[in-house]
């Protein structure tokens, strides 16, 4: 059974609201986590097997004052077809954009070797211990 609850939390900042909604959407059973209300002070909370009074417990000691406002069970809301073809934006690219080929690069080395020393290993017959 999917429930929908709503949670009337203090916050005073955007960083308060992040704070809120992290802690909620890392609570499990949860599904969709929404701001809602005239000042953003109301949590939405749809999800399967939450339990209400810990999640409004846990608000309470993270962020602030919570009060529990509704429990109940999640509706499904029907949008319409032209509401959503409506909010699709194509997004193409400016005219000047052009992505140039990427280019080899040219590597070099150094005679002395790396690190400035010779190579005694570039002659295989010699010793390297005398």
């Amino acid at each position: 059974m999917t429930q929908k609850i709503v949670i009337k939390v203090e916050m005073t900042s955007d960083r308060c609201r992040s704070k809120a909604m992290a802690l909620v959407a890392a609570t499990s059973g949860v599904n969709s986590v929404a701001l809602a209300g005239d000042g953003k002070d109301q949590v939405v909370v749809v999800g399967d097997g939450i339990d209400s009074v810990k999640l409004t417990t846990a608000l309470r000691r993270k962020v602030g004052h919570a009060q529990l406002v509704q429990v109940g069970e999640a509706k499904k809301e029907e949008k319409k077809p032209a509401e959503a073809a409506a909010a699709v934006v194509e997004y193409t690219y400016p005219w000047n954009y052009y992505q140039y080929p990427s280019h080899a690069v040219p590597v070099y080395e150094h005679p002395a070797g790396a690190y400035g020393y010779q190579q005694y290993h570039s002659r295989p017959d010699t010793c390297s211990i005398m």
